[in-house]
């Protein structure tokens, strides 16, 4: 009886401790016991906590630079041939437009027959205006045949290999060529320049002529065919007392973005040289 009375007594001892050490932990009289206890743990632990992130990053960090220096480096060689691909495509895209245009161009002159060429190379010389295409009398080219693309004329045909032709451009010093207006029915001739301009030169000086005017070939001399078209007037000067007016001409034709041509290989141009009188010496 003793025994179990001394269990009982200890039992109810403890248990009173414990409620009355949650009565004061739940009344608030605890806690600085508590942070008092509790802090030299916590500072143990962040002290073991920020030793274990440096010797983790020791032996990270640096794997972890190279890794990004190495993915840096393949993504910079990715953009790198991704902008090579977008300047690829941007000419192969020029490429088709030019074609196409060309094509259209064929399609609407059906009277025709052309061998589209392209452009390989041009006179070093400042003063001279010609283009080397890449088709030549293996293809059927001939000296003279006219050569235009798909904004109006560009020139004429003036040396042939097997492979390749040279192409004299309606801009060059020796170039003449027999036009008209596209409201008049009266001829003038168009010449080129040594700085590229071209000029309608002898124009009667009671012809009309007025700035925005479109210059047609007229297909007199045998050389080109007719109504090609050339450019529009932009000046009109007449000297004083002279007989004759001149006006400059912008040309349709981009010559110094010139990329691919069509040469009309069904056209013969006529040779009048023979017809036309030569004064004695």
């Amino acid at each position: 009886m003793n025994f179990s009375s001394s269990r009982i007594l200890r039992t109810a001892t403890l248990a009173l401790v414990v409620v009355g050490l949650l009565a004061l932990a739940l009344g608030g009289y605890l806690t600085p016991l508590f942070e008092t206890s509790l802090n030299p743990l916590v500072a143990i632990q962040g002290w073991l906590s920020s030793r274990y992130m440096a010797f983790y990053d020791f032996f990270t960090v640096p794997r972890d630079v190279a890794s990004l220096r190495q993915r840096n480096a393949e993504l910079e060689s990715e953009v790198s041939r991704l902008q090579s691909q977008v300047v690829e495509l941007q000419q192969q895209l020029s490429e088709a437009q030019v074609l196409y245009a060309l094509l259209d161009f064929a399609r609407a002159r059906p009277e025709n027959q052309y061998v589209a060429a392209a452009v390989i190379g041009r006179d070093p010389s400042p003063f001279l205006h010609y283009v080397i295409i890449d088709h030549g009398s293996e293809d059927g080219l001939r000296h003279g045949m006219p050569v235009v693309n798909q904004q109006g004329l560009v020139g004429r045909i003036d040396a042939v290999t097997a492979r390749a032709a040279r192409v004299q451009l309606i801009t060059d010093p020796s170039s003449s060529i027999n036009v008209r207006l596209q409201n008049s029915q009266r001829d003038v001739i168009l010449s080129g320049s040594i700085t590229g301009d071209l000029t309608l030169q002898m124009i009667p000086s009671d012809m009309p002529v007025s700035v925005g005017d479109v210059v047609l070939t007229t297909g007199l001399g045998g050389q080109l065919p007719a109504n090609i078209f050339i450019g529009q007037v932009t000046s009109v000067r007449q000297p004083q007392g002279g007989l004759f007016q001149e006006a400059a001409v912008q040309p349709v034709v981009d010559f110094t973005g010139l990329k691919a041509v069509l040469v009309i290989v069904n056209f013969k141009p006529v040779d009048i040289s023979p017809l036309i009188p030569t004064t004695s010496p």
